[in-house]
């Protein structure tokens, strides 16, 4: 019964230990998902602002030949961005953005070649035998346009020299602190229908422009920033996906160590209360057995 006691009494310590392990990272990513959020937010506007005047440079351009828009006729080798995290206990953070990439790569059926951002894709893609030369780590809890600009240039290089001919994009879109959503999106070739498309429904409404240099000239500049400024949303929403994910995560650790900890509390009160019973059955027992020796010496005299 003692080592029952015992052993019940180490397992409360260890699950002790642990809670506060599992609260004080959910506190931890609570604070960063304030930030995070800024950031996506922050962010936003930019990207937007960049896609538009990409496309007012395009409809003024007189022809939209660039190598990060020429369509290849066989797509042999499809290139995957996939941006995933450093740390795990993000529940399921990871892994939904790996097995969407795994679905990604077999509906397509072609030769893969991965860039590779986080440890998480690193550790995982190279256990399954894939090449991951081309990755990048130290970058998903706060991302910088630098670390975008590196990513999308070497995807952008891959393409230019045909070593791939699709580049897609995996990451987690931050929709809420609650919901997140994994999306796939298509990056190279830049899709010409969002270039060529009209902003104003109203031809009348849209201001005319002149621009120096020419706009193909432009367009030449702008279409690998808007590469990056692609990239670097993405990092950024993924960012703060991880942190909300991880709060989640380690919300419901810290609920259910306090579960288990009720649970082992109740357990250790009840092996506590028999131990007592049997202490005083043994000596109520031993007590009877003396009375009744005494009574007997007694009784012979």
């Amino acid at each position: 019964m003692a080592e029952q006691l015992r052993v019940v009494k180490r397992r409360i310590g260890s699950v002790q230990s642990t809670q506060k392990i599992t609260r004080a990272m959910e506190l931890i990513s609570s604070s960063r998902i304030i930030k995070a959020q800024q950031r996506v937010d922050a962010a936003r506007p930019y990207a937007e602002s960049m896609r538009r005047l990409l496309v007012s440079v395009a409809q003024n351009a007189g022809n939209l030949d660039h190598p990060l828009l020429a369509e290849r006729e066989d797509v042999s080798t499809v290139g995957h961005i996939v941006v995933s995290s450093d740390r795990g206990l993000a529940g399921a953070y990871n892994s939904n953005v790996l097995r969407t990439t795994e679905r990604d790569i077999a509906d397509h059926g072609k030769e893969a070649r991965l860039f590779l951002t986080g440890k998480k894709a690193v550790s995982y893609f190279r256990f399954r035998g894939y090449d991951t030369s081309d990755s990048w780590t130290g970058i998903s809890d706060r991302p910088s346009i630098d670390d975008a600009r590196t990513v999308a240039q070497a995807a952008a290089d891959a393409f230019s020299e045909g070593e791939v001919d699709q580049v897609r994009l995996t990451y987690t879109r931050f929709e809420s602190a609650m919901r997140q959503s994994v999306v796939v999106n298509q990056v190279l070739p830049l899709p010409r229908e969002e270039l060529e498309r009209d902003q104003d429904e109203d031809e009348g409404r849209r201001a005319g422009y002149e621009f120096e240099p020419a706009p193909e000239e432009i367009l030449n500049y702008l279409l690998p920033r808007y590469l990056e400024s692609t990239v670097y949303q993405a990092l950024l929403e993924a960012s703060a996906s991880e942190h909300a994910a991880r709060r989640r995560a380690m919300k419901a650790a810290t609920d259910n160590a306090e579960e288990l900890l009720e649970d082992l509390t109740r357990e250790y009160n009840q092996a506590r209360q028999a131990e007592i019973t049997t202490e005083i059955m043994e000596v109520a027992g031993g007590a009877e057995a003396l009375s009744g020796a005494s009574s007997g010496g007694h009784e012979t005299n």
